[in-house]
């Protein structure tokens, strides 16, 4: 049998494109999982917004034609200072799932985040990605099932963990209760998760993934977790899910190597401030003594450019690069990154920045 052709991406030319051909191109469950906020989503459609009521005060007269976007990071260079963002399940996306986002991120000079509930098992994921890659955890109650997973990581080659901290239970996402949402026959998580149960259960009237969390997910999490989670790795501990400029300050003080500002997509608490208006405190907290990264709502380059502008290090996208995966696996996700890069590229032209250093607090206006 011939190979299929690879899809006609042209009809796309922004993230917003590639979301509403996602949304056609996979089962309304599906969607909706992706898509989903918690409880009236107002955080996750703030995060958004909120990008859109700062403005940009471009400089004029400054030779652009040479423009450098990349970045150094944890030791490591990245080719621009975009990741993607840990996603669970991405084979609900497509059947090719983490290896064509990996592949893709390969591709574009990107590092990914692979995430605890992916169903492709990290050390394949590392195969295809010569990129930096990283590794997001949530401490289970089972404190040597969680050790058992981050020597797995670093066997595996992970070159940094994201603790992700913003979860202590899940929240309510009402598009999956109404959907029953669930695995598919046939696909299963590929790491140990708690009990040994590597899929979800179909219950009525509930979301399988908010049954399956009650028993993976930590609620007792503290700060002595972060200590004991940074004696037992040499690998450098992120923190995603701080908002707080205290949180940030105390996270320093605990000798994490960089901090993730997010608030799970507006996935968890909803109403919680957007990602782009909590940055500047965190930021300012840090005061530059390790990497502030910022994750939700980025949509456009001009959204990227913001966040550095902000404070930021880098951003990841989530999102974005699932949209698509659901259009077009591999070619789909990288196209998305291509939008991404093209779109800062661009504004930087426009702004008079030459490199990301020259991307600086007074590009940046609220209106």
């Amino acid at each position: 049998m011939p190979a299929s052709p690879p899809p006609d991406l042209s009809r796309f030319i922004n993230i917003d494109d590639l979301e509403a051909g996602a949304r056609e191109a996979v089962d309304a469950m599906i969607y909706d999982y992706y898509a989903a906020g918690a409880h009236d989503e107002i955080t996750a459609r703030e995060n958004n917004a909120a990008f859109r009521r700062l403005a940009l005060v471009p400089r004029v007269l400054v030779d652009v034609a040479r423009r450098d976007g990349s970045i150094q990071l944890l030791g490591a260079r990245h080719d621009s200072p975009l990741l993607i963002a840990p996603m669970a399940m991405q084979r609900l996306a497509h059947p090719d799932g983490e290896l064509a986002t990996a592949r893709a991120a390969a591709s574009a000079g990107v590092g990914m985040v692979v995430s605890t509930v992916s169903t492709t098992p990290i050390e394949r994921i590392r195969e295809v990605l010569p990129t930096p890659l990283w590794f997001q955890l949530y401490v289970y109650p089972d404190k040597a099932l969680t050790q058992r997973l981050v020597e797995r990581a670093d066997r595996a080659g992970a070159q940094a963990l994201v603790l992700t901290v913003d979860t202590p239970v899940l929240g309510r996402r009402e598009r999956d209760v109404r959907n029953e949402f669930r695995l598919p026959s046939g696909l299963a998580l590929a790491h140990e998760m708690p009990g040994g149960e590597q899929t979800l259960p179909h219950v009525h009237v509930e979301s399988g993934l908010a049954v399956h969390a009650a028993g993976m997910l930590n609620p007792s999490l503290t700060w002595d977790d972060v200590d004991w989670l940074r004696s037992m790795t040499s690998m450098p501990v992120l923190l995603k899910g701080v908002i707080r400029g205290g949180d940030a300050r105390r996270a320093v003080e605990h000798g994490v190597a960089g901090i993730i500002v997010s608030n799970h997509g507006g996935r968890q608490l909803d109403t919680a401030l957007p990602t782009i208006t909590a940055l500047p405190a965190v930021a300012n907290a840090v005061g530059g003594r390790i990497p502030v990264l910022l994750d939700g709502g980025i949509r456009r380059g001009t959204d990227i450019l913001k966040a550095l502008a902000l404070g930021a290090s880098a951003v990841l996208v989530g999102r974005a690069a699932l949209w698509g995966l659901c259009c077009g696996g591999e070619a789909g996700v990288r196209h998305a990154l291509e939008i991404l890069r093209a779109e800062l590229d661009l504004a930087m032209a426009l702004c008079g920045a030459r490199s990301i250093a020259e991307i600086t607090p007074d590009l940046v206006a609220h209106h």
